[in-house]
């Protein structure tokens, strides 16, 4: 393939990945520069709503993550002012019908595990570990990227780049320096557990959401039902970043130790063995993603709090809109790709500004005490189970 067709990407995490294989898909050569050895995603537990998984399963991927992932009946909604269920939204076949593909519930390691077995194997994707961005260079060629592997520096020509390499992202340091992650006031901390750790009821297929003052959990079965996947968020100071610090079990046992949480909400806690934790960071609204043919992408672009749990869907919306951007506005002509790079922005941030928005609130609305929490559950009790999945339409059932 033509060098003149030659994408490098920034990142080999679940958003650069799939860009890869969808701009692959759409002819473009695709270097991908990755600065760990291995990849070893950080994190546990992810959920993939029908808007993500749709794409995954155009690129083929259907068979290989099906099997690794669980498809939840439901998201049951419990309050720890009420003691237990207020109320059940299905999932399953209902939202499958709904939005025409499957909300699955899966392990990160199995996502990125897939999403780089499908890019190691495609002709037109070089993937390089050990690899990182260094800086690039605009020119009438298009653009010259330097990449770095231990004390060697490698220049290469490429039409576009793209930075999807996360929130503390090189690429956008590059194109928006006073751009900076804002800590949020809250701390994630994350387990799994063996499922043959807890009773049979509390290994359901389902997405437990337990809601209470100040704090709220979630667990789910991952790993084709082997594994628990407990995430609590709490508020805190601590604000170092990074993804997968070391947690004292007693500090979160502490956090849900009081009798404001119910019994099966502490349970969880105390099964879980070793804890990590991560502060959250956003990115404030930067306006415009791209600067001539270099964009971002992901959490690069518009780091959210994971209350609507999709961050990782609006990095895999955003690579199957930037390839189509790209493809249709270029063809063989790459002087369009400023222009198509401009497009695929300006596309992407209103329906993401909406769903940081959604995250923010629901995160809001999860940590009422008091009033305020007995108005929140009568509220959600008063929905019901169809109206709750149909609120969910203009998400799940974004077709990109």
């Amino acid at each position: 393939m033509a060098l003149t067709r030659t994408v490098i990407v920034a990142g080999a995490g679940i958003g650069g990945l799939t860009a890869s294989l969808t701009l692959a898909a759409q002819g473009f050569r695709v270097v991908v520069l990755e600065k760990a050895e291995r990849l070893e995603e950080a994190g546990a537990g992810i959920q993939l709503s029908p808007n993500a998984s749709r794409i995954l399963v155009e690129l083929g991927l259907k068979e290989p993550l099906a099997r690794r992932a669980v498809t939840p009946e439901s998201v049951n909604i419990l309050s720890a002012r009420a003691g237990g269920e207020i109320a059940r939204m299905p999932l399953g076949q209902a939202a499958e019908f709904r939005a025409g593909a499957p909300y699955w519930v899966i392990h990160r390691a199995d996502l990125q595990a897939a999403l780089q077995a499908a890019a190691s194997d495609h002709p037109d994707i070089d993937l390089r570990l050990g690899c990182q961005f260094e800086d690039v260079t605009k020119h009438a060629r298009g653009l010259t990227v330097v990449q770095r592997r231990g004390n060697s520096r490698q220049e290469e020509l490429a039409v576009a780049l793209i930075g999807a390499d996360g929130i503390w992202s090189s690429v956008r340091g590059h194109l928006f320096p006073d751009v900076q992650p804002q800590f949020s006031g809250l701390i994630a901390w994350r387990g799994t557990l063996d499922a043959t750790a807890l009773p049979r009821e509390y290994t359901a297929p389902r997405v437990q959401l337990w809601m209470g003052p100040d704090a709220h959990l979630v667990a789910y079965p991952i790993s084709a039902g082997r594994q628990i996947n407990v995430v609590a968020i709490v508020s805190g100071t601590w604000n170092r970043p990074g993804w997968s610090e070391p947690g004292d079990i007693n500090e979160i046992k502490a956090a849900f130790a009081t009798a404001r949480w119910p019994a099966t909400a502490r349970m969880l806690i105390g099964a879980v063995d070793g804890w990590r934790k991560w502060a959250l960071f956003t990115l404030p609204d930067i306006g415009r993603w791209s600067e001539g043919a270099v964009t971002l992408l992901g959490d690069a672009a518009h780091a959210m709090l994971p209350f609507a749990a999709q961050g990782a869907g609006m990095a895999i919306e955003d690579a199957a809109v930037l390839a189509k951007a790209l493809s249709d506005g270029t063809g063989e002509n790459t002087a369009g790709i400023p222009a198509a790079l401009t497009r695929y922005a300006r596309v992407r941030r209103g329906r993401v500004l909406k769903v940081q928005r959604l995250a923010r609130q629901q995160g809001r609305i999860y940590h009422l005490r008091g009033p305020a929490a007995i108005a929140r559950d009568l509220a959600i009790r008063a929905i019901g189970p169809e109206r709750m999945l149909a609120r969910q339409d203009w998400i799940y059932d974004w077709r990109a």
